[in-house]
């Protein structure tokens, strides 16, 4: 792949990734431009490896989220609720308080329940494109799935 194939294809994906990246991150945005930035140099410099086998999207999706679990496990107060702060496209301070509620709640599940959670209601994967980039069956994502709806209800009181 050329770097202009590698731009064009990281511009169509842009704003899914930082979307993807900002509720895996609970809404801190910073973290989530870190662990960006650090996504893509790690596919650009493994962009040879790519093949057009899969969807670009899914390719650089399982780097984002093998980044942000390497970037958690270093930094263990990543899931301190107290530091969900901004939140992505917010326009009235009520919805800032649902998108902010809505990270908190986030923050409690675990890596796994919550990259399942976003990348399916968020980023729209099915659960096996879901399997598929994790790694996991399609049982074990059907299970994440379930645990992690389970607990956003009670969190969030539904």
């Amino acid at each position: 792949m050329t770097r202009e194939q590698f731009i064009a294809l990281v511009k169509s994906e842009q704003e899914a990734l930082r979307g993807f990246l900002l509720a895996l991150c609970c809404g801190k945005r910073d973290d989530a431009d870190d662990i960006a930035q650090e996504t893509l140099v790690k596919a650009y410099l493994s962009s040879s490896a790519y093949r057009d086998k899969g969807k670009f999207r899914a390719w650089l999706f399982t780097i984002a989220r093998n980044t942000f679990l390497n970037h958690k496990a270093s930094k263990r107060t990543f899931d301190d609720i107290s530091a969900a702060r901004s939140v992505a496209s917010a326009t009235s301070a009520d919805s800032a308080f649902r998108h902010q509620e809505l990270y908190m709640a986030l923050a409690t599940l675990s890596p796994k329940e919550r990259s399942a959670v976003v990348m399916f209601y968020m980023s729209g994967y099915s659960v096996k494109e879901i399997a598929d980039i994790t790694d996991c069956t399609i049982d074990a994502v059907k299970k994440q799935l379930s645990r992690g709806r389970d607990n956003l209800k009670t969190i969030l009181n539904v």
